[in-house]
């Protein structure tokens, strides 16, 4: 079976956001920078950190959903995209 989550993209983002990060860190420990600035960047990387989360939602269910929905078990497609609702709303 193929992991739906086994993106080259994902990965992509998730190295960027990880400089995004380091970035930030850099930033207050050398503080140099104003604190807008480093909010300005807190918020680029939440941001692109949310993106990848609905980047794997979207995955999700055209992947693993679709997949339980075509094999027959509409029961457990139902319960598993509630439960990926459920997560993905309280980010």
């Amino acid at each position: 079976m193929v992991n739906c989550l086994d993106d080259n993209d994902l990965h992509k983002r998730l190295k960027k956001i990880e400089g995004q990060i380091a970035a930030i860190d850099r930033m207050i420990q050398n503080d140099n920078e104003s604190c807008e600035k480093v909010l300005m960047q807190v918020n680029a990387s939440k941001s692109a950190l949310n993106k990848v989360g609905k980047l794997m939602v979207e995955k999700h269910i055209n992947h693993c959903i679709k997949n339980a929905i075509e094999k027959g078990d509409s029961e457990e497609a139902i319960e598993d995209f509630s439960n990926v609702l459920e997560y993905y709303s309280r980010i």
